[in-house]
């Protein structure tokens, strides 16, 4: 089967329901994408699909053939992901950085969909885990790069 992430059409052969997580990391080597807890849950192995915040660790690989897949590896070649990279540099938002990746790539989707969120739109949209609790720092970021 045919994917199409940061660009660049990949052949994996896989089984149709093995996790885009699995394959990302496994077959293709790109390993900035982290697992977490693989219920969907924590956010860690987000990457976009489509533009969509998409949770890779429960999205079988047969549902996004065709489909454009973004991963933290590409994210500064968009100018939304230059601007919220930039704006986590300058507020220090990671503090052991496992969910950072996840965290920046829900940001990008958020700014696509809604270039100027509200404190309130941010917080209903950024609900990626993180377990060192930089939530206000993450606000902080948010807010710096919608304003970019």
């Amino acid at each position: 089967m045919e994917l199409r992430i940061n660009g660049t059409a990949h052949q994996v052969d896989v089984e149709p329901d093995t996790p885009l997580l699995w394959v990302i990391r496994e077959e293709l080597g790109m390993t900035g994408t982290k697992y977490g807890c693989g219920l969907a849950q924590c956010g860690a192995c987000t990457v976009l699909i489509d533009g969509q915040a998409t949770r890779s660790c429960v999205t079988p690989v047969e549902t996004v053939a065709g489909a454009e897949i973004a991963t933290i590896e590409a994210v500064e070649t968009d100018p939304v992901g230059q601007k919220v990279v930039a704006a986590w540099i300058e507020h220090q938002v990671p503090q052991c950085g496992y969910c950072q990746s996840g965290q920046v790539m829900a940001a990008v989707a958020l700014l696509k969909q809604n270039p100027h969120p509200t404190d309130a739109e941010i917080t209903d949209g950024m609900v990626n885990l993180c377990r060192c609790a930089t939530y206000n720092a993450i606000l902080d970021a948010v807010k710096q790069a919608a304003a970019a």
